[in-house]
């Protein structure tokens, strides 16, 4: 399948974060597919989302996922879903960089859409 301009809305770009980096690769009305790289030892903060659930598929690393009350560990071609409203976290604990496929769903799929609970790095919360 070949993508035309318009089915991409906005330019293929990669953003820092103290933890590692996301690429949006895809978005378009109601979703948006984002490749996140976490590096060994780092984590997310523990968060949720107003307006949007989140799909995880881990590409290679091995993930440790909080999500809710549940504590998961997942490796390459493993996957879990993320409710909307629902307190998470997604961590690597292991010596390789973790890479997933994040597939986000709502009608609001804005970065500042994020309650942060905890943060290993003092960031404020954007919500």
């Amino acid at each position: 399948m070949t993508l035309s301009p318009s089915t991409v809305k906005g330019a293929i770009a990669t953003e820092l974060r103290p933890w590692g980096s996301f690429t949006i690769l895809e978005e378009g009305r109601g979703y948006k597919i984002k490749r996140i790289d976490v590096n060994p030892g780092h984590r997310l903060s523990l968060q949720m989302h107003h307006h949007r659930s989140e799909h995880w598929i881990v590409v290679s690393g091995t993930a440790k996922v909080f999500c809710g009350d549940q504590e998961l560990t997942l490796s390459s071609n493993q996957s879990t879903y993320v409710p909307q409203c629902t307190a998470h976290r997604l961590e690597n604990p292991g010596v390789i960089p973790l890479v997933l496929i994040e597939v986000q769903n709502g009608e609001y799929l804005g970065e500042d859409d994020i309650v942060r609970f905890q943060d290993d790095y003092f960031r404020a919360d954007k919500a």
